[in-house]
């Protein structure tokens, strides 16, 4: 909640105690002090844990690999928060690549690969019950030698909520792709725990990586729901 000063403190900014003096449009005001969420999930950490060794990585290549990073940055091109294209540096292209590489259970690459692009999964079905959770992809491209299929899923969402992709995150190791279904309760459980039926919906988004290239396909959106 916010509370508009007296004079008294026309010059205060910052925290003291349990509130915050700020000043926004010309207008000072003090509200409750936020301290910001302190847990870390198990994944949260893991992906913390990743990029740590990806600077160090970065820091520890020579002058012609970051040249040669840089050089390959100049014909890649990224996604801004808003959606846009955006130029990427070659430590953010490093970084980007390497990710998925390392997620998949690969070597960092030192080297910038030979970019090819990914295609995006084809359409699945999920099928949530009290006892099982199970995802199915109706087709597979004919080689999925370097290809692995990484699920997010949002934790269990109330039937007001129509939408809630974003708050989907990966959970478990990547899949293999195939065309029989997929068991992911445990996995699913373990990092949210079972749907209820006060929660029962479900909001997926899943894709594939190449783990020899760190390319990643482009998102597929799903909905399931406690049966």
């Amino acid at each position: 909640m916010k509370y508009v000063p007296s004079i008294a403190f026309d010059e205060m900014s910052g925290s003291a105690k349990g509130v915050t003096a700020a000043k926004s449009r010309g207008r000072k005001y003090i509200r409750n002090r936020g301290y910001g969420g302190l847990t870390r999930t198990a994944y949260q950490s893991s992906v913390k844990s990743v990029f740590k060794q990806l600077s160090q990585a970065w820091h520890s290549l020579t002058n012609a690999q970051i040249l040669a990073w840089n050089a390959a940055a100049n014909t890649a091109q990224g996604k801004s928060v808003l959606g846009t294209k955006a130029k990427i540096s070659g430590a953010n292209l490093f970084m980007r690549l390497n990710y998925w590489v390392v997620f998949c259970g690969g070597n960092i690459m030192q080297n910038p690969p030979a970019l090819t692009g990914v295609d995006a999964p084809a359409s699945a079905a999920v099928a949530i019950s009290s006892s099982a959770m199970t995802f199915t992809l109706s087709a597979i491209p004919e080689s999925v030698a370097n290809l692995k299929l990484v699920i997010c899923a949002s934790e269990g969402q109330s039937n007001g909520i129509t939408k809630a992709y974003s708050k989907a995150a990966a959970f478990g190791a990547p899949q293999t792709p195939v065309t029989t279904a997929i068991n992911i309760k445990a996995d699913y459980d373990a990092k949210y725990g079972a749907p209820t039926e006060a929660k029962p919906k479900v909001f997926f988004k899943y894709f594939y990586v190449n783990t020899t290239t760190g390319e990643k396909s482009g998102d597929v959106l799903l909905e399931g729901k406690l049966a």
